[in-house]
């Protein structure tokens, strides 16, 4: 058992190692032709119970858990840290849910609208795609711009045509993004998001981040952003330092939430940062929230969740509000945790410069 030191605060990590119910599931992945068998696991809020084993990788959300498996399948089979990232990601985009890729829930003319990022730490590479319409798989997109331009980020009908241009699956735009029952609502509301919207389903987003065996980082985010945003709008996730960030000397962070509160104050950057100064992974998500909570006149209420992980293959995740839920993959153990939270979860009124 781990115990905090008399008159020293317990650590968020080590919280679950003292408070936590626990189920334990069986379940197999096949990964390089062989047979692993992993331990899912889902804990009271806190942060990592073992530490320090390489490959790892971490993702947002408990559908980052599929992303997680084929991340790790793809590492063991003689992938790099940036083909599990973009093989991680292409799973989610791929997966039907209703906040990453082309199945997400569209702005407000009924048009979905991707947003999507990769940075492979070795280099400090980068590459993003913002406001591109139909194109399956906007993280492969990103890739491409950070591997076969001179830029970083490409935006809306360029980026589309350069996705098509590099032979990536597209979709005729009409059938890709059109929700008219949605587009009717919107409109007839004034663009005015229903109580049911107000939720994280509103502005999920995947975060992968992945550590190799030898220690080199990459990182990627992708989503359709804000349901009902207006056209042309664009979050968090395709902002290199916003959404994602990864340093190979440090580690990486990935964020989800609503973009515009991550946006003001360069939010994975910032965790990077705080790790950078020495702070386990938990601890540098959880004290870049409490800045950001500090400065902004919302307080906790920033709908704002962050993961990381660091070159020693420690990881960790903080929420604004209570808790989220994160996945956590290595060869021996598949985790589903819950995040230490800030404080308690409260309504976040829509527009993220609005006071």
């Amino acid at each position: 058992m781990i115990s905090a030191a008399a008159g020293q605060q317990p650590r968020p990590w080590m919280l679950m190692k003292t408070n936590r119910r626990t189920f334990v599931m069986r379940t197999v992945i096949a990964a390089a032709g062989t047979t692993t068998l992993l331990t899912l696991r889902a804990a009271e809020p806190g942060g990592a119970p073992a530490d320090g084993e390489k490959p790892l990788i971490v993702s947002t959300w408990p559908f980052g858990q599929a992303a997680n498996d084929l991340a790790l399948k793809t590492l063991l089979a003689g992938g790099s840290p940036l083909d599990a990232v973009e093989q991680g990601i292409r799973q989610v985009e791929s997966s039907d849910n209703k906040s990453v890729g082309l199945s997400g829930l569209p702005n407000a003319a009924g048009v979905v609208q991707l947003d999507s990022c990769i940075m492979s730490g070795p280099g400090h590479k980068a590459g993003s795609v913002a406001a591109i319409e139909g194109i399956r798989h906007p993280i492969s997109a990103a890739r491409r711009v950070m591997e076969k331009t001179p830029h970083v980020m490409l935006a809306g009908e360029g980026a589309r045509l350069f996705a098509i241009e590099e032979g990536l699956e597209s979709v005729p735009i009409d059938s890709a993004a059109r929700n008219e029952v949605w587009h009717q609502q919107r409109m007839a509301e004034k663009r005015a998001a229903s109580e049911t919207r107000k939720s994280a389903e509103n502005h999920d987003t995947i975060a992968l981040l992945v550590l190799a065996a030898n220690g080199e980082i990459a990182g990627g985010c992708s989503t359709s952003g804000w349901a009902g945003k207006l056209p042309g709008r664009v979050g968090d996730s395709p902002i290199i330092g916003s959404g994602l960030y990864v340093d190979n000397e440090v580690g990486a962070a990935g964020a989800t939430g609503l973009g515009e509160n991550i946006m003001r104050y360069c939010g994975s950057f910032l965790v990077v940062e705080l790790m950078r100064q020495g702070l386990h992974p938990a601890e540098a998500c959880m004290e870049a929230l409490r800045r950001m909570a500090r400065q902004d006149p919302k307080g906790t209420a920033l709908s704002v969740s962050f993961v990381a992980l660091d070159k020693r293959g420690r990881f960790g995740s903080a929420s604004a509000g209570q808790s989220f839920q994160y996945a956590v993959a290595t060869q021996s153990e598949r985790l589903l945790l819950n995040s230490p939270g800030l404080g308690p979860l409260t309504a976040v009124p829509e527009g993220g410069n609005r006071r």
